[in-house]
């Protein structure tokens, strides 16, 4: 505890029966918990256990006493943390007691687990060890045998758990927040079970193992299991793609930097490849290393250092808003600890009179509190009841009016600002504004009544989607504009056109029948026994609000809705496609949206007609017959392209020349894209049966490069090596495998001087076998 915190000091005596001899008191190092250098803190409390003394301690082997639970070693073990946030530090380090002090406390269950269990770690209890055993029986190994392949074995359980949990509760792989963790996490563990041999797909194996272990804890798995394996397998599936992807991307980078003086690899190239491709650094760094670059320490670095840079944008979007510093994010948390809830009006009314509670300077993503505004400043303020809808639950803020004594002002948007805090940014458009104002806000109605059309049609097209696909489907995602609404969901398969003709149509029966859209406030749980939804990523308090649209939808949303389904008008599907794996995005319009996006199509189809001489419904099928004439034509062409290529093969086998006894072949094929080269050599190789093919190609202006070699001949020609050297005489680069390899080059005038290299290259390498 805190050294000079007596209040925890008496009640750990009193309430726990300590000893004092059990109770250590520590420094503001050990036990003062703060979240910068300012903003709120307070002192704390550590419940450590004693693991034993047979456990290693750095301090005991350089011949001191270990420190006990202030020591770095794993003899003593926290279990349990408790913080008193009482205090608020300014800048000057003074501390000011908090209006609204509160204890924050967690306690680690596996780490208790441990202790309860008489383990040491938390990979030996039966929360994890089972795990560890199907592991190790499937990749073949004994966990406990080796370090490197403990580490991995317990990276695949740990992660496999958590990939398990979160699909479950609808997280998706993807390159944004939550789902970027996720599938950050996933490839980890891929890479670990190809460290451990396991090089074909394995992990979705582990969901079965992970639903088996948990079910008696977390019954909801077991439902969730087909969806989640095929989630996961289908990311372990294209990480395989991933590694394709990556090799390209590095032979591109070669290609462009062939003419680098100094062959080191760059690390923000490095970074992105891991970033943006998935590609692991490690594997990158062996590519590179066979094409001749090296991967040295300041690579590394600079890799590092592009991690760490991601890292911090995402610890601070996770506080208070995207871009947020530290110090602005203190500011946030002061107002939240001293500003009262805000009151929202905005369910039963658009205008309402409000005091300013504060203002702040958010200008750079900075944030500074300010105790006034004037005409040209665009702030956030915070006001103590507004009838404005912060964003939340899909549903983007509401813009309108604040007007004071003297100030005018726009409010552009309204959001939060962490979990509480309710700010309006406002652009002051005359006069001024100061804390403690008495102010009128007016939500734009117009606006307003988009986003209710769209937000209830959203309600309807949710369980129109479950009615038509399956009551498997959830939300993954959303979002309500005033003019359109995105609805991402969970679903394995492609949606076909005649199920979403259905989903529309369904939507629109509820419109026409013009049903009331009930609210009610209700107890939690009795909601979720009734039936209504609860969607992932919202947070919900003991109370909840319901909407209820007849029999038809019930769900648990504070977002506004209209008051009848008739208002809606008319519910347009605009697009619907694939947005990750086992995610599917569907994307509409309503109201008077629906009707001018209608309006639209209407006036392109008319034109399509027009142009084409023929009537609007008549488009479909002159169309179908126009690409039927073109599709022919393509195979004529290609037919054409592929006889020319065959003859130009024919020709080139005839030209082999014999060097040391290897059939070797080196030519031109112009107006090839590496596809069609690729035929060539293949075509090539296989009319030689033994020997080594180099064929060159320039097509918009770009050398094109495949060298093949038969396989009883790699091992003493490579054909990565010798691409490497004629992409060189072009100015380029690039690389692959022993029997086959593709380089690009940026000066075709030396083609055919690059192409009778080879014979040299030849002769060369194969004097030195």
């Amino acid at each position: 505890m805190f050294t000079d915190d007596d209040d925890a000091f008496g009640l750990w005596r009193k309430v726990a029966g300590l000893g004092d001899d059990r109770i250590l008191r520590l420094g503001e190092k050990d036990n003062f918990w703060a979240m910068g250098d300012t903003g709120p803190c307070g002192p704390c409390s550590e419940v450590h256990f004693h693991q034993g003394d047979h456990i290693a301690c750095a301090e005991v082997a350089a011949g001191r006493a270990c420190l006990g639970p202030a020591c770095e070693c794993d003899r003593w073990l926290e279990v349990w943390n408790l913080v008193f946030m009482q205090f608020n530090r300014d800048a000057g380090g003074t501390l000011a007691p908090l209006p609204r002090p509160s204890i924050d406390t967690g306690m680690g269950l596996e780490r208790v687990t441990a202790v309860v269990q008489g383990k040491a770690s938390s990979f030996d209890t039966d929360l994890l060890a089972p795990l560890l055993d199907r592991i190790a029986a499937l990749a073949r190994k004994r966990y406990g045998a080796g370090a490197e392949d403990d580490v991995s074995m317990r990276v695949v359980a740990d992660h496999a758990r958590a990939a398990t949990f979160l699909i479950a509760d609808g997280v998706v792989p993807s390159n944004e927040w939550r789902g970027y963790v996720l599938r950050r996490i996933m490839r980890r563990a891929m890479r670990h079970g190809r460290m451990l041999g396991l090089t074909e797909p394995f992990f979705w194996r582990t969901v079965d193992w992970v639903t088996e272990l948990m079910r008696g804890a977390y019954p909801e798995l077991a439902p969730e299991r087909q969806r989640v394996q095929d989630a996961v397998r289908t990311e372990e599936e294209r990480f395989a793609e991933t590694l394709d992807i990556g090799t390209q991307k590095i032979a591109d980078w070669l290609a462009a930097h062939a003419g680098a003086g100094e062959r080191v690899v760059d690390g923000r190239f490095l970074f992105t490849l891991y970033d943006t491709y998935g590609f692991p650094m490690d594997l990158a760094e062996e590519v590179f290393q066979d094409a001749g670059w090296r991967v040295t320490d300041a690579t590394r670095a600079a890799a590092e250092a592009e991690m760490e840079a991601q890292r911090e944008r995402a610890r601070a979007g996770a506080a208070f808003g995207a871009g947020d510093d530290t110090e602005a994010a203190a500011v946030y948390a002061r107002l939240s600890a001293e500003v009262p809830p805000v009151e929202f009006v905005g369910y039963g009314t658009l205008t309402a009179p409000a005091r300013i509670l504060a203002i702040v300077d958010a200008a750079g993503g900075g944030a500074r509190r300010v105790g006034e505004a004037e005409a040209g400043a665009e702030v956030e303020m915070i006001l103590d009841r507004t009838p404005a809808y912060a964003e939340s639950g899909g549903q983007v803020g509401d813009t309108g009016t604040l007007t004071g004594r003297a100030g005018r002002g726009q409010v552009l948007d309204t959001y939060y600002r962490g979990s509480k805090l309710v700010v309006h940014r406002v652009r002051v458009a005359q006069g001024g504004f100061h804390e403690g104002e008495d102010v009128a806000v007016s939500v734009e109605s117009p606006r307003r009544q988009g986003l209710r059309q769209h937000h209830t049609g959203t309600h309807l097209l949710h369980a129109a989607l479950r009615r038509v696909l399956g009551p498997h489907v959830t939300q993954a995602g959303s979002l309500v504009a005033p003019d359109h609404l995105r609805f991402d969901f969970s679903h394995g398969a492609a949606v076909r056109d005649r199920e979403v003709d259905a989903i529309e149509s369904l939507v629109n029966e509820q419109v026409q029948a013009d049903t009331a859209v009930v609210r009610m406030e209700m107890d939690r749980d009795e909601a979720l026994k009734m039936g209504a939804m609860a969607l992932f990523g919202e947070k919900y308090g003991d109370r909840v609000r319901v909407i209820r649209i007849g029999e038809f939808s019930v769900e648990l949303c504070g977002g506004t809705h209209l008051e009848r389904t008739g208002e809606i008008g008319l519910l347009k599907v605009s697009t619907e496609g694939a947005v990750a794996s086992g995610v599917r995005r569907i994307e509409a319009v309503a109201g008077p949206a629906a009707l001018e996006s209608v309006a639209r199509k209407e006036a392109a189809l008319r034109e399509a007609a027009e142009l084409l001489k023929i009537g609007p419904l008549e488009v479909p099928k002159r169309l179908q017959k126009l690409l039927e004439e073109q599709r022919a034509l393509e195979k004529q062409l290609a037919e054409l392209a592929a006889g020319q290529a065959r003859a130009r093969a024919e020709a080139l086998v005839a030209s082999a020349r014999q060097i040391d006894g290897v059939a070797v072949v080196a030519g031109r094929v112009d107006g090839l894209d590496p596809d069609g080269l690729r035929a060539v050599a293949d075509t090539l190789r296989d009319r030689l049966g033994s020997g080594v093919v180099c064929v060159g190609s320039v097509l918009d202006g770009k050398v094109s490069l495949v060298v093949a070699v038969t396989k009883d001949l790699t091992g003493r020609f490579h054909a990565g090596k010798l691409v490497q050297e004629v992409a060189k005489a072009v100015g380029g680069g690039g690389g692959g495998r022993p029997d086959l390899a593709q380089a690009g080059g940026k000066d075709p005038e030396r083609l055919d001087a690059a192409l009778e290299l080879v014979y040299t290259l030849v002769t060369r390498a194969g004097g030195r076998a």
